[in-house]
């Protein structure tokens, strides 16, 4: 099935910076907890599996992009309100996509 542009609009992708990251002991796979500043949107929250890439003081201040209009999802304890976007590389592991530059928190992805 091919998507249209339509469809790609409804996807409302924003650039946000992690304020807060730790670890996730609760979730069944190893994760993060972020919180994550998207400017006048304010600080969403989001549950990432990206432990053996990154620490947690390593994140803090990194721009990132999420989809910020998915309904929200309890992972755990933690309700899990964006969808933080990554690369899979080829062991499963996520490494984390953002700007090429500093930008304005909840910038719209086009």
């Amino acid at each position: 099935m091919q998507a249209t542009y339509a469809d790609f609009e409804k996807i409302e992708m924003r650039v946000g910076r992690v304020v807060r990251a730790e670890p996730f002991p609760r979730a069944r796979k190893p994760a993060y907890r972020l919180w994550i500043d998207f400017g006048a949107m304010g600080v969403r929250k989001s549950s990432a599996q990206i432990t053996k890439l990154y620490k947690p003081e390593e994140l803090v201040g990194r721009q990132v992009i999420a989809v910020t209009n998915f309904p929200p999802r309890q992972v755990a304890n933690f309700m899990s309100e964006v969808l933080v976007l990554g690369v899979v590389l080829e062991d499963g592991e996520v490494a984390l996509i953002g700007p090429d530059r500093d930008v304005p928190p909840g910038s719209r992805i086009l």
